[in-house]
């Protein structure tokens, strides 16, 4: 849940919103060795990414991808190549009934 959006409302109002993070990551290391050392934690990213959608209100989804795409690219700590990030906000406050509105972000 989030206050982010244009409308003045949503400053205030909390809406639910969804991450889809996809990290580009060699995992042979971790497939060999079985050892949690040796991937990415998703639970940290998960925390990562919630941080960010239950922080500070911003305007646009843009915003927010760009700064779930940083933070989950600190969170690999040099080991990912890439990362793709898409944020929806569900059920946004439009005059036409629209289950999402999303953008998507692909940072090396």
């Amino acid at each position: 849940m989030g206050t982010h959006g244009a409308l003045p409302e949503e400053a205030l109002r909390p809406q639910p919103f969804e991450v889809d993070l996809e990290l580009l990551v060699d995992l042979r290391p971790a497939g060999r060795t079985d050892e949690l050392a040796a991937t990415i934690d998703y639970a940290e990213l998960c925390e990562a990414a919630r941080a960010v959608i239950e922080g500070p209100h911003a305007l646009l989804l843009e915003h927010l991808a760009e700064k779930v795409a940083e933070r989950a690219l600190a969170v690999a700590h040099g080991r990912a190549q890439g990362v793709v990030v898409t944020v929806r906000k569900l059920r946004p406050p439009v005059p036409v009934e629209l289950a999402t509105a999303a953008v998507r972000v692909h940072r090396p």
